[in-house]
């Protein structure tokens, strides 16, 4: 299988294992190995365990995947936190703006 464009990377609906092995242009053992001891941040690696057997899945995340073969996966950490950040400023926000309602509401019920 070859070496995959980053706009057909960020096309796919799901990125396994071999494909973003393929991608990076190692194995798909080194990968999974590097994920499950979070050397390489292009996803995630759950270990699953129950009673009856031990097994990993895997999440690659197209824009990760990317930007490490890049070379820049710190520019999207940083991007990710403040889309972050910004989520939870305007939740804070509207869950103030709830609260004064509330508390104007109830003072003219006591008033």
């Amino acid at each position: 299988m070859g070496k995959y464009t980053d706009d057909e990377i960020r096309n796919m609906p799901k990125i396994t294992i071999k494909i973003a092995a393929g991608y990076l242009g190692i194995s798909p053992n080194i990968l999974t190995l590097g994920m499950r001891n979070n050397v390489l941040p292009v996803g995630f690696a759950v270990h699953n365990e129950d009673r009856y057997r031990d097994s990993w899945t895997y999440a690659i995340v197209p824009e990760r995947l990317i930007a490490y073969n890049h070379g820049k996966i710190n520019e999207v950490q940083v991007e990710s936190i403040e889309k972050n950040l910004t989520t939870i400023i305007n939740q804070f926000d509207e869950m103030k703006r709830d609260l004064l309602f509330l508390l104007k509401e109830n003072e003219e019920l006591e008033g």
